[in-house]
């Protein structure tokens, strides 16, 4: 038999809107890859540190209760510390909002203005809070009954949040926001109490955001 004659084909060409979206997206990838190398180096030369808010001493300076009427008038002195531990930016506390309680109760509110605090400094909020004609259901009587009589010693807890903003290098501003919950047990002879583990837990934040006492 004799041979077939050669079948000829057509190479299909690409189209040219492949060609313009794969090297679009060769740009892209480089772009991202060279950012995130940026942000990377800049992390690591900047090395940022997370702000804090802590309580450092708190003072039973007056407790007195009225078992007739079942009410106590409290006064306390609280001194609460924010701290800057970077060395390169100063760090913008706002929306400082902390929640005394008793016994579940919420008592008085603990509020700051915006402040700043500078570069690898610290900045104290100092607060005397009174609260007076605090009604006490039966169960919490009792209790106050017993920390003055015997334990010497009177439970709070001081709940809240703060917003910090600050700049770092590439990475540009960042915002989060503090969470403090402290447990505080006040010795009725108004000595103060000095605490290193009431610091605050911090977390990345878009907006918006509350306080609980429990």
């Amino acid at each position: 038999m004799p041979p077939k004659p050669p079948v000829l084909t057509h190479r299909r060409r690409t189209n040219p809107l492949i060609w313009c979206f794969a090297v679009v997206c060769a740009i892209l990838a480089a772009t991202i890859i060279i950012v995130g190398i940026i942000v990377i180096a800049g992390y690591l030369a900047i090395r940022p540190k997370f702000p804090l808010l802590y309580i450092h001493s708190a003072r039973l300076d007056e407790a007195d209760y009225f078992p007739g009427q079942g009410v106590l008038d409290v006064r306390l002195t609280i001194i609460v510390k924010a701290e800057n531990h970077n060395e390169k930016t100063h760090v913008s506390f706002y929306d400082t909002k902390l929640v005394l309680g008793y016994h579940g109760l919420s008592i008085a509110q603990l509020v700051a203005g915006p402040f700043d605090v500078a570069k690898n400094t610290s900045r104290e909020l100092n607060y005397v809070v009174g609260s007076s004609r605090i009604p006490l259901d039966l169960p919490e009587q009792r209790l106050t009954e017993m920390s003055l009589e015997k334990t010497k010693v009177m439970p709070f807890v001081l709940k809240g949040s703060s917003r910090t903003r600050w700049r770092v290098g590439p990475l540009g501003e960042l915002k989060f926001w503090l969470h403090i919950n402290c447990h505080m047990w006040l010795p009725t002879n108004h000595s103060a109490v000095y605490y290193s583990h009431c610091s605050t837990t911090s977390h990345y934040h878009l907006e918006n955001g509350g306080d609980h006492i429990g």
